[in-house]
């Protein structure tokens, strides 16, 4: 049976520019929502975007983490705490959770080129607190951006990788590998999630400095693969 990703926010720009990526991929994709009816409504526009034989459904994000295998984070940073403690009870033994989400304080109507401070240290290592043990996290795409997500050109982005558990780290790095031009890298321990998070911040700047959209990191002197 093939695996299910589902994308928690899925409707917001980020999520459904990861949903689109994924499902385009050929993964089998639900795009969860506190809103059905958003949801549906942008799994049904992906599906016909798409076309063929997309597997693209909409629910609430209480039945997508039920249903879910792997489960990509998308949420804005200020309702993290809040879904994570509603899902407490319903995950799955063994399911994937990948944490996107950045303490940007855009999510508490600051600048979005500041950080907040969490108490844990990052967003991924409050997100890891949060889940029931026989649920393993890994920290990935905070850094790309999510109108690159949305396009259907190639993210020549690299793509930091963290987290204390190697199999959802290489689980992570895989569903890096669907988005064409992306790399994963090792980022090593969940800790180093504070580093790559705060990357975020310094990458809007940019993007409003030089008036772009889809300013990203590239790392030089790699063995490519």
């Amino acid at each position: 049976m093939a695996r299910k990703i589902a994308i928690l926010g899925g409707t917001g720009a980020e999520g459904s520019g990861l949903a689109y990526r994924l499902a385009k991929a050929g993964e089998h994709t639900l795009i969860g929502s506190r809103d059905v009816a958003r949801a549906e409504e942008t799994a049904k526009k992906l599906r016909e975007r798409i076309g063929g034989a997309a597997q693209i459904e909409g629910m609430d994000n209480l039945s997508a983490a039920t249903a879910c295998d792997v489960a990509v984070l998308t949420i804005p940073f200020s309702g993290a705490p809040v879904l994570l403690k509603q899902l407490k009870s319903v995950w799955k033994p063994g399911t994937v959770v990948i944490d996107t989400t950045v303490p940007l304080a855009a999510s508490v109507a600051g600048a979005a080129t500041r950080m907040l401070g969490v108490w844990q240290g990052s967003a991924a290592e409050q997100t890891r607190e949060l889940l029931p043990a026989g649920v393993s996290l890994a920290a990935a795409f905070q850094n790309l951006g999510a109108e690159l997500l949305a396009g259907d050109g190639p993210v020549e982005c690299d793509v930091l990788v963290c987290g204390d558990d190697e199999k959802a780290k290489q689980l992570a790095s895989e569903l890096v590998g669907k988005i064409p031009g992306a790399r994963a890298l090792n980022g090593g321990k969940l800790e180093n999630a504070r580093i790559v998070e705060s990357l975020t911040a310094l990458l809007i700047g940019l993007n409003i400095r030089y008036k772009v959209h889809g300013a990203g990191i590239r790392f030089t002197g790699l063995p490519l693969k």
